[in-house]
């Protein structure tokens, strides 16, 4: 968990999705349970999207990159799949 801790560490803009305003989003939030996994989960998809995509390695770091984000996936979705039992 080192690695992934590292990597959101690094990635900040990755992170600093502001989340919906207003009155719906407010509800939504009360409704829905673990709002800021659920939205890492997704942060985390958009920026694995973007590794695979680019044209260049970033210094070697991609793949480590790409399987730490895996990783994270699974234990975020691993996470929320243990709250409902």
């Amino acid at each position: 968990m080192t690695v992934v801790l590292g990597l959101l560490s690094a990635t900040p803009a990755v992170m600093s999705a502001a989340p919906p305003q207003g009155k719906k989003a407010e509800k939504h939030e009360k409704n829905e349970r673990h709002p800021h996994i659920r939205a890492a989960i997704h942060e985390l998809e958009e920026a694995k999207k973007e590794l695979q995509a680019a044209d260049h390695d970033f210094g070697g770091h991609r793949v480590e990159a790409i399987e730490a984000i895996d990783n994270a996936l699974k234990q975020l979705r691993q996470a929320l799949q243990y709250d409902k039992k």
